[in-house]
């Protein structure tokens, strides 16, 4: 069992691993409209065309995405949609944190300003 755990664990942390890059974010985000070959990839998230291919790489080897050769180009996709559900989860935690930080920071600001009077 256990294991059978630790390796549960370890396929998380690689492919969480894998996302935990703005880049490779931005590559995610820019195939969620289809596929793209490399060229197209660039164009929506700058960068050096070697860089890109590394982080396509790295995604790849996790799952994320796949390709597929049409004529000379090579177009990549999303291979495992759950990641946008991921990226939706994390942002919608973002959210309530940084609504619960800025309500505090209004309190504070409320009695700074009550101090000064």
């Amino acid at each position: 069992m256990r294991e059978g755990t630790e390796l549960l664990f370890e396929k998380i942390a690689d492919r969480l691993k894998a996302m935990a890059d703005p880049m490779r974010l931005r590559i995610l985000h820019a195939l969620h409209g289809g596929e793209l070959c490399v060229n197209d990839i660039l164009q929506q998230v700058g960068g050096s065309q070697a860089n890109v291919s590394k982080h396509l790489s790295v995604l790849r080897r996790a799952g994320l995405v796949t390709c597929r050769r049409e004529g000379v180009n090579i177009l990549y996709r999303i291979e495992d949609p759950t990641v946008f559900a991921i990226c939706s989860s994390v942002c919608d935690s973002l959210e309530r944190r940084l609504s619960a930080e800025k309500e505090e920071i209004e309190r504070g600001r409320a009695v700074i300003l009550r101090q000064g009077n």
